[in-house]
């Protein structure tokens, strides 16, 4: 089958192209490499791609034709395209634009197909808010504007399911954390200062916070498992996560274990917007699609540094 990935060259997006391809299918990749954090990055992720025979295509969602780069053969889309995360440099109109109108774009290009691909819309554990311990049926209530786009653009993916304009699924990942993760996320930070001797920002209250950290492969899994199981996932919202919780200061403790290295930390303000605890709810997961995440925090952490130290201490 032939398959769209947006967002290619990012984190997660990276790692679910090369694992689609892995299982045979025709890997089509776009991503409009943002300026969000440092390009060189996503260009690597890009090379590791071409590497496999994955040409990823520079695309902005938001502006370019995409009915020139889009045709009606692709059966899946798999949806990573985002403004990410928390960031007071992000305005709500980066959130709004990339994550709710990209998304509309792509939505309005679909309604235009006689052939309609079957719709894997990556969502996020910020939409539940500030505590993200519910199963999908519960309402959410997100605290940043991350949050509340992302909803917004699910809701969107889920109504025209609903519609039955086309058939689609949505995804809420929790914490993931491995190779080729964001240089502003946790474990790439804490990485890049213990092996470099750079003191490690941490946000007031967050070193207590309580997260489902899980390690990329292991998202992997349960986003590819849609591939046939269409007729459960169609119109449906599934959590993919581990139900292990572990606290930021136990992160930073196995990193430094790792390491073998005390890491600076400096402190800082809160972050408004930021969750106190998420806790993956993948009940449903688990039944409809034998969603079973494995990989242990350290073991996981193992992995990425070794990345980083291949990346980026030669």
């Amino acid at each position: 089958m032939k398959v769209l990935v947006t967002g290619a060259a990012g984190f997660i997006g990276s790692h679910t192209a090369e694992r689609l391809q892995s299982l045979g299918h025709e890997v089509q990749a776009i991503d409009n490499f943002s300026s969000y954090y440092d390009v060189a990055l996503k260009e690597l992720n890009a090379k590791s791609l071409s590497e496999k025979g994955i040409t990823v295509e520079k695309v902005d969602l938001r502006k370019d034709d995409l009915s020139k780069v889009i045709k009606e053969d692709i059966d899946y889309i798999f949806h990573f395209a985002a403004q990410p995360g928390i960031s007071t440099t992000s305005t709500f109109d980066d959130y709004f634009s990339n994550n709710f109108f990209a998304t509309q774009r792509l939505l309005d290009l679909f309604e235009t197909f006689t052939k309609k691909p079957f719709f894997v819309n990556i969502a996020t554990s910020s939409i539940y808010g500030l505590n993200a311990i519910m199963t999908e049926d519960e309402a959410p209530k997100p605290a940043s504007w991350y949050g509340v786009t992302k909803l917004a653009a699910e809701q969107l993916v889920l109504a025209y399911s609903r519609r039955g304009l086309l058939k689609g699924t949505s995804f809420r990942l929790y914490s993931v954390y491995g190779p080729r993760e964001r240089p502003d996320k946790l474990y790439t930070r804490l990485i890049d200062c213990g092996l470099n001797n750079k003191p490690f920002p941490l946000y007031e209250g967050s070193e207590k916070h309580l997260r489902s950290f899980t390690y990329v492969q292991d998202i992997v899994d349960g986003i590819v498992s849609v591939i046939g199981n269409e007729g459960v996932c169609n119109g449906e919202i599934f959590n993919l996560g581990t139900e292990e919780e572990n606290t930021t200061a136990t992160g930073i403790a196995t990193v430094e274990e790792i390491l073998g290295a005390k890491i600076t930390i400096e402190n800082k303000p809160a972050r408004p917007g930021d969750q106190s605890r998420t806790c993956a709810n993948i009940d449903k997961a688990r039944k409809l699609l034998k969603y079973n995440p494995q990989t242990s925090l350290k073991v996981g952490l193992e992995e990425q540094v070794k990345w980083f130290r291949n990346n980026f201490m030669k």
